[in-house]
């Protein structure tokens, strides 16, 4: 069998194959609570024979969304939202994932279509936004986010604890906490965006601290036999590399000691002015550096998207899973489809007994 398809446990969870949907935000919530939208969306991709289901970076308080219309899980009534999604992706022989996210700086924007802009400062739409210091992303993301207090930061890493201890009781079995993209977490890590000179801005561990103490007050409610990840940005592509990847390593290494079970390896975000090698494959490298040097299981998701391209990612050991996100919105049944043109035996095990009947027999 091809590697791809090899079943792959962490803690007690066991997924059926390698492959992973990861958390594609789809902007179509209503003040943070998902529907029927995110129900046929999220049951179409377990369905389709993924291992595991990532539901899309969901906030821990209204001020953690990306748009009005992202996702969250901030009261008892958002998290009872995704009840029925989560038996769903159960249902369909997939484990149920999900993000949970702040925002920061990058909050209070127009959903892509709209704009992918902040909302203006006139608009009631739009609300105020934090970071660790009162510096903007720039380019189309210019409001200033005002610098947290340390209240703020307090009362910021009980959302992450609220929002994990949720998404249990809602039934997730594996939880990633964001830490990239330029979002909150990220933008305290990087001296881009963090100018503080307090605890938690200067040196490599103060600039580490709010991810450290947010993992261990999450890993302090969040069941011990079930997955603890993140998805983190380890390289900005801004000409400091090698510096910021090493970093990154070394902060990785203490998330494992702090009990995170698996890094999704990613890129920072944090600036507009970059030179990202965008190509098939480009993260693998640098996600098998974070493998290697961390000890760490790692996924990535940029540029996966083919079976040859998924298949060679497991087998050089470059990732433990790998995170196919817009070839399965293209086609849900992705795997099936994989498993075919990598000639793994019995394909027809990607699909429900119904689905099987239908295209195995009567092909």
């Amino acid at each position: 069998m091809s590697a791809l398809f090899e079943p792959f446990t962490l803690k007690d969870v066991t997924l059926r194959n390698r492959i992973a949907i990861p958390p594609m935000c789809q902007y179509m919530a209503d003040n943070g609570v998902v529907n029927d939208w995110h129900h046929v969306h999220l049951a179409s991709m377990a369905r389709g024979g993924a291992g595991l289901v990532v539901v899309e970076a969901t906030a821990v308080s209204p001020e953690g969304r990306i748009t009005p219309g992202c996702a969250g899980i901030w009261s008892d009534e958002h998290a009872q939202a995704f009840v029925p999604m989560v038996q769903a992706i159960k249902a369909a022989g997939a484990v149920p994932g999900i993000q949970i996210a702040h925002a920061g700086r990058k909050a209070s924007a127009n959903r892509p279509w709209e704009g992918d802009d902040h909302i203006a400062e006139n608009d009631p739409r739009g609300w105020n936004t934090l970071g660790p210091s009162p510096v903007a992303f720039g380019a189309n993301l210019p409001k200033v986010p005002q610098e947290m207090t340390l209240a703020d930061i307090a009362r910021v890493r009980e959302d992450f604890v609220n929002a994990a201890r949720r998404a249990r009781e809602a039934g997730f079995e594996w939880i990633e906490l964001h830490f990239a993209h330029g979002y909150l977490a990220q933008s305290f890590f990087s001296e881009h965006s963090n100018k503080r000179t307090d605890a938690y801005g200067g040196s490599f561990d103060n600039r580490s601290r709010f991810l450290l103490e947010t993992l261990a007050a999450v890993r302090e409610v969040w069941p011990e036999n079930l997955p603890l990840t993140a998805r983190f940005g380890v390289i900005e592509y801004d000409g400091r590399d090698e510096q910021t990847l090493s970093e990154s390593i070394e902060l990785a290494r203490r998330f494992k000691d702090g009990g995170l079970d698996l890094l999704s390896v990613s890129v920072g975000f944090t600036i507009p002015e970059t030179n990202i090698p965008w190509g098939p494959a480009f993260m693998g490298p640098i996600a098998e550096r974070v493998r290697r040097e961390a000890s760490l299981p790692v996924t990535s998701a940029w540029g996966f998207g083919t079976p040859q391209l998924a298949q060679t990612a497991i087998e050089s050991g470059h990732l433990d899973l790998v995170s196919v996100g817009r070839a399965h919105l293209a086609d849900p049944h992705w795997a099936y489809f994989a498993a075919k043109e990598l000639g793994a035996e019995n394909a027809s095990w990607t699909l429900p007994a119904p689905y099987a009947h239908w295209l195995e027999r009567y092909r």
